[in-house]
């Protein structure tokens, strides 16, 4: 419940309060009688009838009708509120490299090499928060290596979505990459989307050496279906640390070159409108996310309907009924000799 003329409570309520103290002490301390006595020390002694404390209830009676009143006048409304939203969605395949390269342990450099996540581990991490802020978007994810698949539809269940992110592992999909089999198996999963708009946001640290689909003309037939791909590079410049397993000697750390072709990902990204982006680090990464989140906002137009019913009635009759009350004892069980 509510009240629609809030403000009338705001003042009268404090002149309300004021007058209902002053009525109870004038009550209280009042000394007045109706016969007059020459001497008055043996009425003293007898009895008060009850009526004369019952009138004190009389008052009690006003106090209590000018607050129903009150609180009637402030218009009391109960009711219920329906919202109404709609939603011009985003549908996006987030393509994820899991390639034997993605195990180098460049992205936390502020980390010890024993403990950092590899770039796969820090990629899933990051995309799952880019996830949570999409909320009114299907999303799905490509995995690709070797080959390219499907780990999950478009979907509004981002729940699925990101338990399957989770389960993504290097080698799952082979140690190569191919990047051009990826575009075309996520280019596949849009072209029956009605969206207004919609996304490929592929990460990877490598280069096209696997599959037959060519990266550019992937990239050419996105454009063709109204696809936007936003490419992401990862990986530190130079040599990157592995763990690499020798056998008798155990595990020990290899800096091996990195191989991103920045060239293709910026053409495939230019090709469909979208941008690239290169990402050293887990921090500049999630950067990256943020900047694309920002860029592709879903249109959300929501309309709010409101039902409300008048309740005065609570609050008015009572008080008739107890002035009603008050004017029928007054008139007789509790009525003043003049």
């Amino acid at each position: 419940m509510h009240f629609e003329d809030l403000w009338l409570l705001w003042i009268l309520g404090p002149i309300f309060l004021i007058w209902s103290f002053a009525t109870v002490i004038s009550v209280m301390y009042r000394k007045r009688s109706a016969v007059h006595f020459s001497q008055v020390q043996r009425t003293r002694k007898l009895p008060v009838p009850y009526r004369i404390h019952l009138r004190k209830i009389v008052v009690l009676f006003r106090i209590l009708i000018i607050a129903l009143l009150i609180l009637g006048m402030a218009r009391p409304q109960t009711g219920r509120k329906h919202t109404k939203v709609k939603t011009e969605g985003i549908d996006i395949i987030l393509v994820l490299d899991t390639s034997g390269s993605m195990q180098a342990l460049d992205m936390e450099p502020d980390v010890s090499i024993q403990h950092r996540a590899n770039r796969l581990e820090a990629a899933k991490r990051v995309v799952e928060m880019f996830v949570k802020n999409r909320e009114n978007d299907q999303i799905g994810l490509v995995v690709f290596g070797l080959d390219a698949y499907t780990q999950c539809p478009l979907t509004l269940d981002h729940g699925v979505l990101t338990t399957l992110l989770k389960r993504a592992e290097i080698g799952m999909a082979g140690d190569s990459t191919a990047i051009g089999s990826a575009i075309g198996t996520a280019v596949k999963r849009l072209t029956k989307s009605k969206a207004k708009s919609k996304l490929i946001l592929l990460l990877t640290d490598g280069r096209n050496n696997s599959g037959t689909l060519n990266p550019r003309k992937a990239a050419e037939v996105a454009s063709t279906f109204g696809i936007k791909i936003y490419t992401i590079g990862v990986g530190t410049r130079g040599k990157a640390p592995f763990i690499v397993d020798r056998g008798f000697f155990g595990k020990q750390i290899d800096y091996q070159d990195v191989d991103l072709d920045e060239d293709t990902l910026k053409e495939v990204a230019r090709l469909t409108g979208g941008e690239y982006y290169r990402a050293e680090d887990a921090e500049s990464l999630q950067k990256i996310y943020e900047t694309i989140d920002k860029l592709e906002k879903t249109e959300i137009e929501v309309k709010t309907y409101l039902e409300y019913d008048e309740k005065f009635g609570f609050f008015v009759f009572p008080a008739l009924g107890l002035l009603l009350l008050e004017l029928v004892l007054l008139g007789t069980r509790l009525r003043k000799i003049p």
